[in-house]
């Protein structure tokens, strides 16, 4: 029978857990569907969000804040990975971390279509690089008009009572699931978390598929 024996190009999967307000999400998003197709592991985008998660915690904002010198760490760590990575980075205009609820919204509803990838990075890059507002609805249709996606199409969809309530199923799942901070990644019941952590997660994956 033809194709009898032949490995599927993917043999293996992992689970891409990022919040769009994360810092050290960034540089993971930036880089992991590559590393990913070079590794030949299967890749699924899981946008959720931090805040719901933080509250159980005890936290009412990000720890990068409540801990000032934990804080300051994080912007030079950040400042060098990005350096290494060639990634460019400047500080974002709003408060941080910034609002990312509509733009996860609009992540989750572009999976079917294929553009939640896209739609990510150009998302990241205009908080960490451009200095953008990602909780306004014009940096996010302008993002969407840049990558031919239909913005009153797609802005409709992510408003749907359906997807609002996948991405609290979402949220609440990466909650069950043990996560507490992005990004994380997951091969079935294993958890790997930080950009740190992302060659180890790919390298389990293989193994473990």
């Amino acid at each position: 029978m033809a194709g009898e024996g032949l490995a599927a190009p993917y043999m293996a999967a992992i689970e891409f857990w990022y919040e769009f307000g994360s810092t050290y999400s960034y540089p993971a998003v930036m880089r992991i569907e590559k590393l990913a197709a070079q590794a030949g592991v299967e890749l699924r985008w899981r946008p959720f969000l931090l805040g719901p998660i933080f509250q159980t915690l005890g936290w009412s904002d990000s720890p990068f804040n409540i801990f000032a010198a934990k804080g300051r760490y994080m912007w030079r760590d950040l400042t060098r990975i990005c350096e290494t990575e060639g990634l460019p980075l400047k500080l974002p205009p709003a408060k941080f971390p910034q609002n990312g609820l509509k733009a996860a919204r609009l992540a989750l509803a572009g999976e079917k279509e294929g553009w939640t990838p896209a739609f990510t990075r150009a998302v990241f890059t205009a908080n960490y690089a451009g200095q953008k507002d990602i909780s306004e609805d014009a940096t996010l249709r302008a993002i969407l008009d840049a990558l031919g996606v239909d913005a009153e199409a797609a802005l409709t969809a992510a408003n749907t009572p359906e997807n609002k309530d996948a991405l609290r199923r979402q949220t609440e799942e990466a909650a069950s699931r043990g996560l507490f901070g992005a990004p994380s990644f997951t091969i079935g019941d294993e958890l790997f978390w930080g950009n740190d952590r992302l060659e180890a997660a790919l390298t389990w994956a293989k193994a473990h598929s």
